[in-house]
């Protein structure tokens, strides 16, 4: 045997030997890629397409935290409460309450337009502000803190213009709340749950229009097949808007209007001024005398304020208001953003009321901290 035949049977085994060990291998499969969530810009930030299916979902919320003090008619900070004093004594505590508020929306296109829902729950624990007489007609017992309830305050869904279920009165959403404060109704502008059922209309160029039928709700709720009814019309342009609502309470076949400005003065500065007035003098008599939307006293009503920017952190929004009531309101806060989607508000609230024939004269100053994180 020669060098040569060594070498060509040496390289014969080495070839069998490789073979043998390929056959023998484990193939590892390819792994599968994984199924991210999609992103859906369509309706704005932070929806994403619900996996397997053509529908965008958003969920958020916010925790929020109050500390308040004073009420309606005190502001002396004593911890007045049954167990410390005696049976008639009244309670002019701090009030606090912590809330959990967890929306949703969601939104697809279809043939027939957009088909969009939006839910709102809210859960609460605290106890509530004002004073509480234990001998009185209030639960005496609202000083306490407690798990104090669970609202669904929006559940509707809208296809095109059509929108059904669960909202608050088009009287106050199509117009607008009265302010960027947190005390807004020191004089109340309407009345808010209500199952609606509703037809927004954009006719371009800044126009806008409303139909709502509503449910009303507590004693406001209708007695028979017809329901309250909400109408409305806005201009909107980028000075601001013009808006104006009008409704009939058929219960007691009465209705109510309100007409509003909002002005964009300067990029930092915006204004705006309503005013309402209504068909009756609403709870002189409360067998005939009733309105589902004008809860401010009297026939009239007027609301006026504003929000400054100061920077991109800081704001400071104000709202006065006044009614046929002889009741004056003023609330003014600063909030400012530490982090963005967290923001503590300080607000300070105003209101005095003369003798008329709704109330006997009162007046009381308090005071709001509020610490909440929306995401």
């Amino acid at each position: 045997m020669n060098i040569k035949s060594l070498l060509l049977g040496s390289a014969a085994a080495l070839i069998a030997v490789s073979g043998a060990r390929a056959a023998d291998a484990v193939v590892v499969a390819e792994p599968e890629p994984a199924e991210y969530v999609k992103i859906c810009d369509v309706y704005g930030a932070g929806y994403f397409y619900i996996p397997g299916t053509e529908t965008c979902l958003r969920i958020g919320g916010y925790v929020r935290y109050d500390i308040g003090v004073g009420d309606a008619a005190s502001f002396d900070g004593v911890n007045n409460v049954p167990d410390h004093l005696d049976a008639g004594d009244t309670n002019d505590t701090y009030w606090k309450q912590a809330r959990f508020t967890l929306k949703t929306w969601t939104g697809q296109e279809t043939e027939l337009g957009t088909l969009k829902t939006y839910t709102e729950t809210r859960f609460n624990f605290g106890n509530t502000s004002g004073d509480y007489a234990t001998d009185g007609p209030t639960d005496p017992d609202n000083w306490q803190a407690r798990n104090s309830g669970i609202s669904l305050n929006f559940a509707w869904i809208q296809l095109g213009g059509l929108r059904v279920g669960k909202d608050e009165s088009a009287f106050d959403t199509f117009v607008g709340y009265a302010g960027n404060v947190i005390q807004d109704t020191l004089v109340p502008y309407g009345t808010f749950d209500t199952n609606v059922i509703q037809y927004y209309f954009d006719a371009g160029n800044g126009f806008s229009a409303v139909v709502s039928l509503e449910e009303g709700s507590g004693d406001d709720t209708i007695d028979s097949y017809v329901p309250h009814v909400v109408g409305g019309v806005k201009y909107t342009q980028g000075w601001g808007a013009i808006t104006a609502v009008a409704a009939y309470d058929s219960n007691y076949e009465a209705w109510a209007g309100k007409a509003r400005l909002d002005v964009n003065a300067t990029n930092e500065l915006s204004l705006f001024l309503m005013a309402g007035y209504g068909s009756d003098d609403d709870f002189l008599d409360p067998n005939t005398g009733h309105n589902f939307f004008k809860l401010w006293d009297g026939s009239w009503a007027i609301w006026g304020g504003g929000s400054y920017k100061f920077n991109e952190k800081t704001s400071f929004n104000v709202q006065a208001s006044y009614d046929d009531g002889k009741k004056f309101g003023l609330a003014a806060n600063i909030a400012y953003d530490i982090v963005p989607g967290f923001t503590i508000t300080g607000e300070v609230d105003y209101v005095n009321a003369a003798d008329s024939d709704w109330h006997e004269s009162y007046d009381g100053i308090g005071g709001v901290l509020r610490f909440q994180r929306s995401f």
